[in-house]
């Protein structure tokens, strides 16, 4: 059994064949399963160097079949993990970015940064990002990469069985066709002292949200400031240590700050977290303490790390569960592309609301008290009011997006008298969902007590 489609799906165990992978060698590199999905990793058939060079080692035509077995010719768990690690990043890297990379022009750049007129500042930042529409890989403004492999090898597998139809557990509690998270980081004393406000904006449209604080040198952190947050029904988390840039400078350095940072969430009760800058280094998050982490973009094109990884849906890294970046901040629309609309956030919920993902955003009360800038995050909250009434999104906080993902990986699809049930803590929130397939198109569909579908008919990625 696939243990990555079996864990995002939560489908009965033993339903499906299995999924078996040719030999592989050599080094990981790009390649496709069908003409617009980017995957990287081990291939059989071999690989390209560049994301450019991947259109041909298309590989889709060389699936094959034995009885309920679905022949691949690439691991399909390393190339989901790969994109989700973003590993395929170093081998994208611009001459920009791996020169801004190297420790003596980071740690320069954050020593003068606050010396630095907020103009030249920006100014930087347009030229540091200014290939940020020539970038191939990962898709903007939404990625779906990892997701259309889950479908595309659920539809497959299915195939090979000779199964039409298929109950899993649906994503989000309730029926909900989506879930939609508020975040903001505070980023300065300023922005400190603009939370309540902030929190009676959101108030006035519905929203909760998390506020990520800086635990040392930035601002005070008070005992009444971390109250007024919690008992208003907002959340509260770290935001890196001191939002220096050199979190991840050094592994020794880093593990010093995780010790620190630990403690922090230790004093706070606090089990969320996000580096400053969404930097980030996957494979050091088993220092950390915390239940969940917020700094993966699903694309970043406009974030100081570049990557992306690729889903729009929770996964886990190791013990820890992450809750991906899938909307633009508020910062790069305002400064970096200079738009103040919210046409862009529209398309991306529009993307994300067709493949009933994660929603998720980061404003900064920083970023919010110019009166320009307000007025189009108040239209973006009226919005989503509208939306979240209109298309029965489950809104929540972060937290409670940690614990429903867990409870869900545990829940299991049980058959009793020739109908389904969820069996497991948590299960009386969790809905039954099919996905079928009719003419090599995958459909999901929740149980047929409610008779509702709930993902539109797309044709086939290959």
């Amino acid at each position: 059994m696939n243990h990555t489609l079996f864990d995002h799906y939560r489908f009965p165990a033993g339903t499906l064949g299995c999924i078996a992978t040719d030999d592989l060698t050599g080094n990981p590199g790009f390649f496709r399963f069908g003409p617009k999905t980017v995957c990287y990793g081990r291939c059989s058939s071999g690989v390209a160097r560049g994301v450019e060079e991947s259109g041909s080692f298309d590989v889709s035509k060389l699936v094959r079949f034995d009885g309920s077995t679905v022949h691949l010719p690439f691991d399909i768990e390393e190339v989901i993990e790969n994109l989700r690690r973003e590993t395929y990043e170093a081998c994208m890297a611009p001459t920009i970015e791996k020169f801004s990379s190297h420790e003596w022009v980071r740690k320069t750049y954050y020593s003068v940064r606050e010396l630095l007129p907020v103009s030249v500042r920006r100014h930087l930042q347009k030229v540091y990002f200014r290939d940020w529409k020539s970038r191939i890989f990962p898709s903007w403004p939404v990625d779906f990469t990892v997701d259309t492999l889950h479908e595309e090898i659920l539809r497959l597998s299915m195939e090979a069985s000779g199964i039409k139809k298929i109950p899993f557990i649906w994503f989000w509690p309730e029926g909900a066709s989506n879930c939609l998270i508020m975040t903001h980081d505070v980023e300065t004393r300023t922005g400190r002292d603009f939370t309540s406000q902030l929190m009676d904006i959101d108030e006035s449209y519905g929203i909760k949200a998390s506020f990520q604080v800086i635990p040392e040198k930035r601002y005070e952190v008070t005992d009444e400031f971390v109250h007024e947050i919690r008992s208003r029904g907002f959340e509260f988390n770290i935001h890196d240590l001191n939002h220096d840039g050199h979190l991840y400078r050094k592994r020794e350095e880093f593990l010093r700050r995780a010790q620190k940072i630990n403690e922090y969430a230790l004093r706070y009760n606090a089990r969320g977290f996000r580096a400053g800058a969404m930097y980030r280094v996957l494979d050091w998050y088993d220092a950390y303490d915390f239940s969940y982490d917020m700094s993966v973009p699903n694309v970043a094109r406009l974030e100081p790390k570049r990557g992306g990884c690729c889903t729009v849906f929770p996964f886990f890294i190791g013990k820890i569960l992450e809750l991906p970046l899938t909307t633009a901040q508020d910062y790069s629309i305002f400064h970096i592309l200079d738009d103040y609309s919210i046409e862009l956030w529209k398309t991306q919920l529009g993307l994300i609301r067709e493949r009933n993902g994660l929603m998720s955003f980061i404003t900064h009360p920083d970023y919010l008290i110019e009166h320009r800038a307000r007025k189009v995050y108040e239209s973006l909250l009226d919005y989503l009011r509208q939306l979240i009434a209109r298309e029965n999104i489950w809104t929540a906080l972060p937290g409670e997006v940690d614990r429903w993902w867990r409870a869900r990986n545990q829940l299991k699809l049980v058959q009793k008298n020739n109908h389904w049930e969820i069996e497991g803590p948590g299960s009386e929130r969790a809905r039954v969902a099919y996905a079928s397939t009719e003419e090599g198109r995958l459909t999901f569909a929740l149980g047929t007590e409610v008779a509702q579908e709930i993902r539109s008919t797309r044709p086939p990625a290959l």
